[in-house]
């Protein structure tokens, strides 16, 4: 299902380790730059982060790496929890990665591995949502399992399937409704 190997991917608390060790002395400064009121109780987190090699080159402005990200409360994943400490982490890995830490084996990608692992996840929920049969989806778990899907993605599946199988429940004794997982097929 997934178009490359999470394994080919570093987190950033990896990658933050290997920066402490290389520069035990350097500073890492994270800043809120802004929010921003998205409605319906969403609110948008933009935070910069900047990487300084040492104390020095923080005390006289010489910023080594920056790096921006920008997360939505209640987007899924750790955004529905946690979306400002996620929009930390993230900028976090992108200033990493400027400085020359993103510690994967293909050079021309600057992602990190969590923000692989996001797609991962939506590409098993996109597809879920284009499937017209509770056995169609029983496969896709299966697949989804067996290729260490995230807990978060198995965990949405199966709700998937709750509420297929309830639709089906709902049309089969006379009701009209059409279950809900056919209704979050893509075009319609």
């Amino acid at each position: 299902m997934s178009r490359f190997n999470l394994e080919n991917y570093a987190t950033v608390a990896e990658r933050l380790a290997k920066f402490h060790k290389d520069y035990p002395d350097g500073r890492i400064v994270s800043t809120l730059i802004g929010s921003n009121d998205m409605g319906n109780g969403k609110t948008q987190w933009v935070v910069k982060t900047e990487i300084y090699l040492t104390a020095g080159d923080q005390a006289n402005g010489l910023v080594k790496g920056t790096g921006f990200a920008a997360e939505i409360d209640g987007s899924g994943g750790a955004n529905n929890t946690a979306a400002l400490p996620n929009a930390e982490t993230s900028s976090l890995g992108r200033a990493l990665m400027a400085i020359g830490y993103a510690m994967n084996k293909d050079p021309k990608t600057l992602a990190s591995r969590e923000e692989m692992e996001k797609v991962t996840r939506e590409d098993w929920l996109d597809k879920a949502a284009t499937l017209e049969t509770i056995e169609q989806l029983r496969d896709l778990y299966t697949l989804a399992k067996s290729s260490n899907a995230h807990p978060e993605v198995l965990e949405r599946l199966k709700a998937y399937a709750d509420r297929f199988t309830q639709g089906e429940a709902t049309r089969a004794s006379g009701g009209l409704s059409n279950s809900p997982i056919q209704g979050k097929r893509k075009g319609s």
